[in-house]
């Protein structure tokens, strides 16, 4: 119990220097806070270093290895450093050293530590030779195959397809009948485990014994009296399936998948739908025909749910799979009667995932048969009452659009465009607004001028700010799709309409419209139109609207010309820059030291000196040696005639001396070849 330090530990080693580091990690790992502990053992690779390879090897890892009982997250972390150690025990020639503490990691309580020092033992067994593969590695597998507990049995699972290619045919052997033994263990964890590797283990094993050791034990795992080993079984048949001639399958594989393909567990059912695009690669096209499309009808039919949910998802990929000279036969006369019945089904998930898919269907079926039987599931869906039914529907339009133009769901598809604009769920208005760019393009200018420009104005003032955030984005990519034209004609004058909006949220939406709409129209709408709105508003009554009117005339500095930056933008950020609200002249300083940076510094004195802000010292600091870079001797002279405004006239003067002085030694310093120290010592 007890994890405090062991009396002394430290001061033992402090008459030896090179035990100190060990001494620190012995007793942090025994502290009582769980984080020193943590930290202590995510530094292992440091300590590693400082005691060396030989001392890493007899001290380092004993310890380590006899003292495994902390707490999950350090055990874990343990785990993946150990995994990383091989250069830091001597190399490849002492790598089995790192064997025994990761041996005890995989037969602890907790599945994430087991699987990291798994993934570990995985990582180093590439780096043993194999002599030492048979004389370290396997017998450890061997060990964990034969624990006691299910812990270690289940971690041995993972560990055979890795030493497997490179031991004798003796050692062979003995694995493949450990392999046997732990699928028919009697503990459901341990078939589990193996029924998630035996796909694994098939691939490094010869042909002869896939045929004659994994096959069976596949049957059996796919008939397990629990469904969370035959559920796992279907994945490995899959695997199974790529490695089998295709004269083979018929016979060895596809019984044990069609009785998977009815299993009385949803779950089972469900793990052969979702494999389903797999699976039909893996068995190919004759199979396909006579095994698997009947399949699929059942699962597009299934009584659960989650099944028909599953299948629904793999109906555009299993569709585009099929023969090329029997495709379109088989989509018109089994497939598409399922999908039509699914278009109804009473499961908003199901429709959910089928209209997530089935415009893809279009391209596969051409023009004439997706106007016939699709173009009627289509407008179906977009009447559909779950939001999400409609909202998948709207966001594969670009497939439709390929194949038999947008136009002919135009008049449904505004309907299902409006309801989701005016949905309760912010996030639904949110998606509808992603997808606007895209609709405005297929649908053309003028469709969307009538029918959905009010839509986006409509975002612009929604009472959720990420909205109106993802509708001033919609409209800089609607103003690259449309031009800038459109944008003067249509959108311009409507969002500077909104600057006098008695809502302080809608003004300031204007000038985040003006932010993102500048760089898109150009120079001439910027200045001509958008400008003057900016300027008017920097007299706003909300602190807000006014700093944000200076972080505007910032971000569209870069498109204004230099005589409008002089003119107006100028003088409007000095008049910021000494506003009463902090923030308004934290921002307005900002902006001026990106577009005016010698009149910033000026103003960042100006700003902090409430004495200071009388025309006459801002004509006489103009002057100043700051201006030339002397700005500590310019600090000095403000912080001695801070609270004397009348000093000024004396700064000026003292100014003008300066600058006097300094220009006469430039002038004496490079018009004479003769040297003054004098000069240089001034300079």
């Amino acid at each position: 119990g007890n994890r405090a330090a062991q009396p002394g530990t430290t001061q033992r080693a402090e008459g030896d220097d090179s035990l100190y580091p060990i001494a620190v990690l012995i007793d942090e790992l025994r502290n009582e806070d769980v984080q020193l502990r943590l930290n202590s053992i995510k530094k292992l690779s440091t300590i590693a270093l400082a005691l060396g390879v030989e001392r890493t090897r007899t001290e380092l890892l004993p310890f380590l290895t006899d003292t495994i009982y902390d707490e999950d997250e350090v055990l874990l972390a343990l785990a993946e450093q150990l995994g990383s150690f091989t250069v830091l025990v001597g190399g490849p020639e002492f790598v089995h050293c790192l064997l025994p503490p990761l041996e005890s990691l995989a037969t602890v309580e907790e599945t994430v530590v087991r699987d990291k020092a798994v993934e570990s033992l995985q990582k180093i067994s590439q780096e043993h030779s194999p002599v030492d593969l048979e004389v370290h590695f396997v017998p450890l597998v061997k060990r964990l195959a034969s624990g006691d507990w299910f812990t270690s049995r289940t971690s041995a699972c993972g560990l055979f397809s890795v030493c497997y290619p490179r031991v004798s045919s003796t050692v062979k052997a003995e694995i493949r009948q450990h392999f046997r033994t732990l699928c028919s263990d009697d503990t459901p964890m341990v078939r589990r485990a193996a029924s998630s590797k035996l796909g694994e283990f098939a691939k490094v094993l010869e042909l002869d014994y896939v045929k004659s050791d994994i096959i069976p034990l596949f049957t059996a795992l796919a008939s397990d009296e629990q469904d969370s080993v035959r559920l796992l079984a279907v994945e490995a048949g899959v695997s199974i399936a790529t490695l089998l001639p295709q004269e083979d399958l018929e016979d060895l594989v596809m019984p044990t998948l069609r009785q998977a393909a009815e299993d009385k567990s949803w779950r089972v059912r469900y793990m052969v739908a979702d494999k389903f695009s797999e699976l039909q690669k893996a068995v190919g096209p004759e199979i396909t025909k006579n095994d698997l499309v009947p399949a699929f009808q059942n699962l597009l039919k299934d009584c659960e749910a989650e099944v028909r949910t599953a299948a629904a998802n793999k109906v555009k990929v299993f569709c585009e799979s099929l023969p090329e000279d029997s495709r379109e036969t088989i989509i018109m006369t089994h497939i598409l009667p399922c999908v039509k019945e699914l278009v109804s089904d009473t499961n908003q998930h199901v429709k959910s995932a089928l209209a997530s898919v089935i415009m893809g269907l279009s391209t596969i079926l051409g023009k004439d048969n997706t106007v016939e039987h699709l173009l009627p599931l289509f407008l179906v869906q977009l009447k559909d009452e779950y939001p999400e039914v409609r909202l998948n529907i709207i966001s594969n339009l670009d497939c439709v659009n390929e194949v038999i133009g947008i136009r002919q769901l135009s008049q449904s598809l505004l309907p299902a465009i409006v309801e989701l604009a005016e949905d309760a769920k912010w996030r639904v208005r949110l998606a509808i607004i992603e997808y606007m760019p895209l609709l405005a393009g297929q649908l053309g200018v003028e469709f969307f001028d009538e029918k959905l420009n009010s839509l986006c104005m409509a975002w612009l003032i929604d009472h959720v700010y990420a909205i109106r955030e993802a509708a001033t984005c919609n409209l800089m990519k609607l103003v690259e799709k449309f031009g800038a034209e459109w944008a003067q004609n249509t959108i311009v004058p409507k969002v500077l309409g909104m600057a006098n909006d008695s809502n302080y949220l809608h003004r300031m939406t204007t000038l985040f419209c003006i932010n993102a709409l500048s760089e898109v129209c150009g120079q001439e709408i910027t200045t001509k139109h958008m400008l003057p709105v900016v300027l008017k508003m920097s007299t706003d009554q909300v602190a807000n609207v006014r700093f944000n009117v200076a972080r505007c005339l910032q971000k569209i500095g870069p498109v204004l010309d230099s005589s409008a930056l002089q003119a107006d933008v100028k003088p409007v950020l000095e008049k910021l820059a000494t506003d009463q609200d902090m923030d308004v002249k934290y921002f307005a300083l900002e902006a001026i030291s990106g577009m005016y940076p010698f009149i910033s510094l000026t103003f960042q004195h100006i700003s902090s000196q409430k004495h200071f802000n009388s025309p006459l010292y801002c004509f006489f600091f103009s002057f100043s040696p700051c201006c030339l870079g002397y700005r500590r001797l310019h600090c000095v002279i403000v912080k001695f005639f801070k609270h004397y405004l009348w000093m000024s006239c004396i700064y000026f003067i003292y100014s003008c001396i300066y600058l006097f002085i300094w220009s006469t030694c430039t002038f004496l310093k490079g018009s004479s070849d003769a040297h003054f120290p004098q000069v240089d010592m001034i300079l």
